[in-house]
């Protein structure tokens, strides 16, 4: 199948592009490098350099045959959200409506959507089920939550002549290799690395008791491959977390002591809370396990040693 990983350069999207290639399918990314990277671009992918903005560039990825779409790419910081709500909304609903409307072009029957846990808001209850309202209090969240929306609604037009199957998944802390180093607005796990790594202070927004569901890269991507060609997952939306939580505390201690550190030598300090912030978030993943037979695989204390072997491996000089 010939599939087209929208953000494929990105650090979800690239992972996404290895695991569709080692299943033998035929990969295409589109993506603008404006966070990503082209060296994360597998060579045996085509990669088509574009905005999703840009119906143009849109239209050249679908040239080359495509099936099936990951849509990955997206503005993905709540903080940006913030400073530039029109850029937020340009790139996660005018792409996504972009995408879409190719697909209906194309008639591509086959959509999976990266939506995000910032859909939920507060939620009422811990661990969030798919079933509790979507509040949410930032926004990008609002925005994530828009484009799911406009995809689910299409699924369900009746006067589409053909099949058209979408899947969103509500991503929790994905944290992995290829996360950037060098952006701080995305990824609390490398953003905590880079800081050791630079010789930086961590700095904590709020009290660092806020907790997070931290996945690794390589058990989210199983999930989207699980759910690919599955009819179970058409037309349904799965958390795609580990089942458990972490407070930021908790995060920064872990990673001082990956680096032989602790916080009697290192110094971290804390910031007001910022706008947009869920204060505590645990996904429930039951439905992944019914429908799909999915599991995480990799505990957090193994996922940030291999996260951090790549980070230590990609500050080296000349890396």
């Amino acid at each position: 199948m010939t599939i087209l990983v929208t953000g494929g350069a990105g650090f979800i999207g690239s992972h996404m592009a290895d695991h569709l290639l080692a299943r033998g399918h035929r990969v295409v990314i589109l993506d603008n490098l404006c966070t990503g990277f082209e060296e994360n671009v597998p060579a045996a992918a085509e990669f088509v350099k574009g905005d999703v903005r840009d119906p143009g560039a849109v239209a050249a990825a679908f040239d080359k045959g495509v099936e099936a779409v990951f849509h990955i790419a997206g503005q993905a910081s709540t903080i940006v959200s913030f400073d530039d709500p029109a850029e937020d909304l340009s790139v996660n609903v005018t792409g996504t409506l972009n995408v879409m409307n190719e697909c209906i072009r194309r008639r591509v029957t086959r959509v999976l959507y990266a939506s995000s846990m910032t859909a939920y808001g507060v939620p009422a209850k811990l661990p969030v089920t798919e079933d509790e309202p979507v509040r949410p209090i930032s926004y990008y969240g609002i925005t994530k939550e828009a484009a799911e929306r406009y995809l689910f609604a299409t699924a369900g037009r009746v006067d589409l002549d053909f099949d058209f199957h979408v899947t969103a998944f509500r991503m929790f802390n994905v944290y992995g290799e290829r996360q950037s180093l060098d952006n701080p607005y995305q990824g609390v796990v490398t953003i905590f690395m880079a800081n050791i790594l630079k010789g930086e202070p961590i700095t904590i927004f709020s009290d660092g008791e806020q907790t997070r569901d931290f996945v690794y890269i390589g058990d989210v991507a199983d999930a989207w491959l699980r759910a690919l060609d599955n009819p179970a997952s058409y037309g349904t939306v799965y958390n795609v977390g580990a089942g458990g939580s972490i407070s930021i505390n908790r995060l920064v201690d872990v990673t001082l002591d990956c680096f032989g550190k602790s916080r009697e030598t290192y110094e971290v300090r804390y910031l007001p809370e910022r706008p947009g912030d869920q204060r505590h978030m645990t996904a429930d993943i039951s439905r992944l396990r019914t429908d799909l037979g999915w599991e995480p695989r990799v505990p957090f204390d193994d996922g940030m040693q291999r996260t951090l072997r790549w980070a230590v491996n990609k500050s080296a000089p000349g890396a």
